[in-house]
């Protein structure tokens, strides 16, 4: 088994990719308003910045700036991962064999690298935003409902950064 090392920076920003574990699931968007209440839930219990997100049916990409002091992206995306299992029918298990329980939705873990500086940052922010049209789901960015492009493009009106 590979040997996983995490970067734990805190209070850093970091981007994430998450997959479920079957490729052809399309649960993530079928069950947007589970997936969106657990990722509210989450962030209610331990606090994070959004600062970009897009939701697809297989994965989530996004971008989290984490409290001063603060490194605990995992446990944020157990509390996720979980709340967004358990608003599931046990139907919706996509894979058998999986350990004590443990629903088979998600891949075990997740994909992070932390942003080193802001041309690392406006990269990661059009890589996220633009996910969408590189899977060919829409033409246009501004076609995909699931994602934090239409909030940025209104805050940043005027900036250059896709």
């Amino acid at each position: 088994m590979p040997d996983y090392r995490r970067w734990f920076v805190p209070g850093g920003t970091n981007f994430f990719t998450a997959n479920l574990l079957r490729k052809d699931s399309r649960l993530l968007t079928d069950q947007i308003d589970a997936f969106r209440a657990a990722y509210a839930e989450a962030a209610r219990a331990q606090r994070f910045e959004t600062v970009a997100i897009c939701v697809l049916p297989n994965h989530v990409h996004c971008i989290w700036t984490l409290p001063d002091g603060d490194s605990d992206f995992s446990g944020r995306w157990r509390r996720i991962k979980s709340g967004f299992s358990r608003q599931l029918p046990r139907e919706a298990d996509l894979a058998p064999g999986r350990r004590p329980g443990e629903r088979g939705i998600w891949q075990r873990r997740f994909w992070e690298h932390v942003i080193t500086d802001t041309d690392d940052l406006a990269q990661h922010v059009a890589y996220v935003h633009g996910n969408p049209v590189k899977h060919r789901l829409v033409t246009e960015m501004d076609d995909w409902p699931y994602s934090s492009w239409h909030r940025w493009k209104r805050e940043n009106a005027g900036d250059t950064m896709p």
